[in-house]
């Protein structure tokens, strides 16, 4: 079986030592095996794993989520199902997002849209004003 030393697994899995190693205090990523001289020794297992710790993050799953999905990964007596409920879960929270960023989007189009004193002063901003109203 092949190994890796810390630095050859982070090139090949496309991060940096020092995601290695704080996936390794986050249980993401098992302590390795390590030589008589005490150096880490990683597999494509490991590689492997970093990968599905990338994706995860890329799909939005906190690394809370991602120690989850990984012990449901490991547990043999995990359903598909249990997988999907996680899934929706942050499907409800990206849409619920979405929503907020959407409602974010369209007051700060109506703020852009009332300014129209672009050489005035700050004190007579409308985007200012519309800010301060109920922090009196």
């Amino acid at each position: 079986m092949q190994t890796f030393s810390v630095g050859q697994l982070a090139q090949n899995a496309g991060v940096n030592i020092e995601t290695v190693r704080f996936y390794e205090k986050r249980g993401l990523l098992p302590m390795p095996k390590r030589t008589k001289s005490g150096c880490r020794q990683y597999t494509n297992k490991d590689i492997a794993r970093i990968h599905f710790i990338k994706r995860a993050k890329e799909l939005g799953f906190s690394l809370m989520e991602i120690a989850e999905l990984l012990s449901l990964k490991i547990n043999s007596e995990t359903t598909c199902g249990d997988v999907k409920k996680i899934a929706l879960d942050k499907l409800l929270d990206v849409a619920t997002k979405i929503r907020d960023l959407k409602r974010i989007k369209k007051v700060l189009e109506e703020l852009v849209t009332v300014c129209n004193k672009d050489n005035s002063a700050t004190n007579e901003c409308p985007i200012l004003e519309a800010l301060e109203i109920g922090n009196e």
